[in-house]
């Protein structure tokens, strides 16, 4: 006689898969990665908008300081007195004449001019003159938006070194012009400064 196979008893302990509180970490952990991440983006398209702003402002003061220096590289001397907020120099442009129309003819040689960049309030303006002071044309805004009026410093300087840019030394034709423009910081407070300067193509050095 035969017997019957025995059956198998169940452990529940051997079934696999997950327990209630395991599922409920695992959702926590989900909804915090996908809060992160949420997060993460708004403050990315919130802060957009400055720093689109931010690179506005520093490519707008580079380019105007890329005109500046291209005069400046191109000038024969500084007329001293000279200050942070106020520089007149002989330079060559490509001009029928002192203020005049702008020359067309690649072959004609730049006319030399009498050019000063004057500074207040938010922007600083640029008039020519011919070799004798006598102011032609009219003025026009050269760099605008800046926070400080304070835009040049000169080489030799009055610094302690000589060779670092600061206040024109007394009794000595600066030879190197620095700018510094301050533009708005759109993302709080304070400025952003953005510099360049040039030397005198004709400048003799000494300090």
């Amino acid at each position: 006689m035969r017997r019957a196979p025995r059956r198998r008893s169940i452990d529940l302990r051997d079934e696999k898969g997950m327990t209630l509180i395991e599922m409920l970490v695992a959702s926590l952990m989900s909804v915090i990665i996908v809060g992160a991440s949420c997060a993460m983006l708004i403050s990315a398209v919130r802060d957009q908008p400055a720093l689109s702003k931010k690179a506005q402002n520093v490519t707008t003061a580079r380019y105007q300081l890329e005109r500046v220096v291209r005069e400046i590289r191109n000038g024969v001397n500084l007329v001293t007195p000279v200050s942070s907020t106020e520089v007149t120099l002989v330079t060559r442009i490509r001009r029928v004449s002192c203020g005049g129309a702008i020359q067309i003819d690649p072959k004609a040689q730049p006319v030399e001019c009498m050019v000063t960049y004057r500074c207040s309030g938010k922007s600083c303006t640029r008039t020519e003159a011919t070799l004798g002071g006598t102011t032609v044309g009219t003025a026009t805004v050269a760099l605008s938006g800046i926070g400080s009026t304070n835009v040049f410093c000169f080489v030799p300087s009055a610094e302690t070194d000589p060779t670092q840019c600061g206040p024109a030394k007394t009794g000595s034709t600066p030879t190197y012009v620095g700018i510094n423009l301050q533009v708005p910081n759109p993302e709080g407070p304070g400025l952003l400064t953005v510099s360049e300067g040039a030397t005198l193509r004709t400048a003799t050095f000494e300090v």
